[in-house]
């Protein structure tokens, strides 16, 4: 019995993670399909316009975030995750159907909507489903699929752009190849929509309904989150959320053209590389499913805003002095590996812990709200800076960033790998 209920937890817990692996799909398909339909719409010379179509989903996740919280609180975890699930699909289709380069934008906002219900709801939710013991790993399965999501779209990308040196094969890719890597989302986006409506609704929800009394039986909205007795636990969350986008290393993926031909790479060695630091990102957050419980949360953020920030420094270096090829590669390759070991995961699990259950819905949905709002700031802002600093001076600027998120998670980063969430709350709530 002990083992059908385990298994049972797993497959509830992976069917909510599918909301991550289409969440790193629909993030990253954009990169490879960039050069592409850049051409088609004529922006290839307009960086604000590339700025726009990298960003619109992103404003999307940001509205999807924004409604999570109360939503999950009124309706339930389950529902949500449905909805996310709808909005994938129609923005699959959508993205690679239109030909007006606004319509296109829509369907990525839609998209966005997706990224940011799944990415509030499912590490929330598996969180509330899985025994202490285990639960960082759980909640890291999560960024496991975000990862493998991430690994498909690169290898999709590859597979579909054609030998960019033949005129037939660049003309293929700009009329049809770039909708083809869109409309590859639809098959996890349908099947990922039937088995959501065969999990449970989480146990925090219905015990949190069932004990409202009338006169609480409302969920606390954003005036109760934003009481001092939650603001040191909020700081530290926003903190996280923003930190693992404003990191940088989420360029590399959405803006791998400019990364790797900075480097000395021509568009076929760019999808290359691309699964490179694919494969690299699945492996070192299989690594983080067992580091994450025996070094903790603490340890591995420290060891991802340290290692990140030498990284980036080397990295913008070798910019400066026109360093090319394989060494490139190898440094970018491990940037990837400490994110994906580190931050990647351990600021979705930690954000699903540190708050109370009472306030766990429109907090996840303002933390992950935050995370957004410092992922399209990133994103939007990358062409710009790139093109004013050049790459050496804009991860330079990253660098500084990194080693100032070390400094203040060394000094407010609690551990919390062991405890319930119950334990927690008493710990980091007074």
């Amino acid at each position: 019995m002990e083992n059908q209920s385990k298994a049972f937890l797993y497959f509830i817990c992976a069917v909510s993670a599918m909301g991550g692996l289409l969440f790193g799909y629909d993030w990253v398909v954009i990169g490879g399909a960039k050069p592409f339909y850049e051409l088609y719409f004529g922006i290839s010379d307009s960086p604000v316009m590339q700025g726009v179509a990298m960003s619109t989903a992103l404003i999307g996740c940001l509205v999807g975030a924004m409604v999570a919280g109360a939503a999950a609180d009124k309706y339930g975890r389950k529902p949500l995750l449905t909805v996310s699930a709808v909005l994938f699909t129609v923005s699959a289709i959508g993205t690679g159907l239109f030909n007006d380069f606004t319509l296109f934008n829509i369907a990525r906002f839609v998209g966005g909507m997706g990224i940011g219900v799944a990415s509030a709801l499912a590490p929330m939710y598996i969180a509330e489903v899985s025994p202490a013991s285990i639960r960082g790993r759980m909640v890291s399965l999560n960024q496991m699929t975000i990862v493998l999501g991430i690994l498909a779209a690169q290898i999709v990308n590859l597979l579909l752009a054609r030998d960019t040196s033949v005129a037939e094969s660049q003309a293929w890719n700009v009329a049809w190849g770039w909708r083809w890597m869109f409309w590859a989302e639809t098959v996890p986006a349908a099947a990922f929509l039937v088995m959501s409506f065969f999990i449970p609704e989480s146990p925090v929800f219905l015990r949190m309904k069932a004990a409202a009394t009338p006169q609480h039986s409302e969920q606390a909205g954003l005036k109760e989150l934003f009481q001092s007795k939650y603001a040191r636990v909020l700081l530290l969350g926003l903190v996280i959320a923003v930190f693992q986008q404003w990191c940088g290393t989420n360029v590399i993926f959405n803006y791998a053209q400019e990364i790797f031909v900075g480097a000395g790479f021509d568009v076929d060695g760019m999808f290359i590389n691309i699964v490179i630091t694919g494969i690299a990102n699945v492996v070192f957050t299989f690594v983080a499913l067992y580091t994450i419980e025996r070094w903790g949360r603490r340890t591995l953020m420290l060891i991802g805003a340290g290692g990140l920030g030498l990284i980036y420094l080397t990295l913008g270096t070798c910019y400066f002095l026109e360093v090319k090829g394989f060494a490139m590669v190898c440094l970018v390759v491990t940037a990837i590996s400490v994110y994906a070991m580190t931050l990647g995961p351990v600021t979705w699990t930690l954000l699903a812990e540190i708050f109370p259950n009472r306030i766990r819905g429109v907090a996840m949905a303002t933390c992950t709200f935050a995370l957004w709002v410092g992922c399209c700031t990133l994103t939007f802002s990358f062409p710009s800076m790139n093109a004013a600093l050049g790459s050496s001076g804009t991860f330079w600027i990253y660098s500084g960033i990194c080693l100032c998120a070390f400094l203040f998670l060394f000094r407010r980063c609690p551990e919390t790998k062991g405890k319930s969430l119950e334990e927690l709350e008493k710990e980091l709530v007074k």
